[in-house]
């Protein structure tokens, strides 16, 4: 694999291509994920960066280009290559996405009973559940319904629910959005453990530049469908494009 200051790429977009219709959404994207490291993707509504993060984990299909996930394309492989691939990344989806009918724990088991090969040394979920809330500082939910928790502690559930078959790469859809301020900057220090904890390679989507702020080692912006500047958010910040000025202003 490609190394750039001795970090191997785990993750690479080559020049992707998406449209729907007459509409191009993606014009010949790149990006790089490099090991141990939190990259952020900033866009504006529209831009396409639920398409690329789709597009990423295989739910559609690029027009072109190339997604290579820990040296394999990802566009080459049937279905259940891309289940056994999957478990490798972990994905916090916007909103929660929480099971309501379940319990937390239930949430929980739901990706172990999927993926039993990943956890075949263990006779039980317990042990794993109650790990991964113990990551969220939520070991004592595990029996309660999504319903009696906040916006704050359901996020924290989606996360252990992400962190639970131990992936390598990490995918957070807007952590902090529809959070109070006080519950996004405990969600984005939760990010940060993560990555000390377990060493974790991340992309983050956002369009909270306060999160951006904390969290990234390095940012792209998605403009006009492609990666138009990447760097840190000290770099980023310093720019006087007016497109990359117009991110950081109020």
């Amino acid at each position: 694999m490609e190394e750039n200051n001795s970090k191997k790429v785990v993750l690479e977009l080559k020049n992707i291509t998406k449209s729907f219709g007459d509409n191009q959404v993606l014009k010949g994207f790149n990006l790089k994920l490099f090991e141990g490291e939190n990259l952020t993707i900033m866009g504006k509504s529209g831009s396409g960066k639920s398409v690329m993060v789709k597009c990423l984990v295989g739910l559609i299909q690029a027009d072109g280009g190339s997604i290579t996930i820990n040296g394999e394309d990802i566009t080459k492989m049937g279905q259940k290559e891309l289940d056994i691939l999957r478990t490798e990344i972990g994905f916090l989806f916007q909103g929660s996405a929480l099971y309501d009918s379940m319990t937390v724990r239930e949430n929980l088991e739901f990706p172990l009973r999927r993926h039993k090969d990943k956890i075949k040394n263990f006779t039980g979920t317990e042990v794993l559940v109650k790990e991964a809330l113990d990551d969220v500082g939520l070991g004592k939910t595990i029996d309660l319904m999504p319903s009696e928790l906040s916006g704050g502690m359901q996020r924290r559930v989606a996360l252990a629910r992400a962190l639970i078959l131990k992936p390598k790469i990490l995918m957070y859809d807007e952590p902090t959005t529809g959070l109070d301020p006080i519950t996004s900057k405990e969600i984005i220090e939760l990010l940060r453990n993560i990555q000390l904890k377990y060493k974790t390679s991340s992309i983050i989507i956002t369009h909270d530049v306060d999160c951006a702020r904390v969290i990234s080692n390095r940012m792209i912006l998605l403009v006009d469908g492609i990666n138009y500047a990447e760097g840190t958010y000290e770099e980023l910040l310093k720019s006087e494009d007016p497109q990359v000025q117009a991110f950081f202003k109020n």
